[in-house]
């Protein structure tokens, strides 16, 4: 089993930056990277971005590319998004994910091919 554990959400005003992360435990070592997703009002659960855990590698939603980073630090099991040029449209419940075992990279925007969810953190972007 992998717990996961969501910090850092709130509210924040259009322009600005928020730190999300994302504390892994269990039996995170078989997980081959982590994802993040999102889900704003009234629609479906969304991908925003992946890291590897052994190389770094990353991937990002076109709408989150340039303004979105994602970094991960092993030794404590955690990732995080850093989210800076925020926008209203934003605004979701955020959620990290993890899969069990390998998950090759064409498969990190899929929400299905997880196994793992944390609680969620809310972001609201105001403007």
């Amino acid at each position: 089993q992998v717990q996961l554990l969501e910090s850092g959400g709130g509210l924040v005003q259009a322009g600005g930056s928020l730190r999300l992360s994302c504390a892994a435990s269990g039996r995170t070592f078989s997980s081959s990277n982590m994802g993040w997703f999102r889900q704003r009002p009234g629609r479906e659960r969304e991908f925003v971005a992946a890291i590897s855990w052994s190389d770094g590698d990353t991937r990002f939603a076109g709408s989150v590319k340039g303004r979105f980073t994602i970094s991960r630090d092993n030794a404590k099991n955690t990732v995080y998004l850093q989210m800076n040029s925020l926008k209203p449209e934003d605004t979701a419940v955020y959620y990290c994910a993890a899969p069990t075992g390998g998950l090759s990279s064409p498969w990190w925007s899929f929400a299905a091919r997880y196994d793992y969810w944390g609680q969620g953190t809310q972001v609201t972007v105001s403007s």
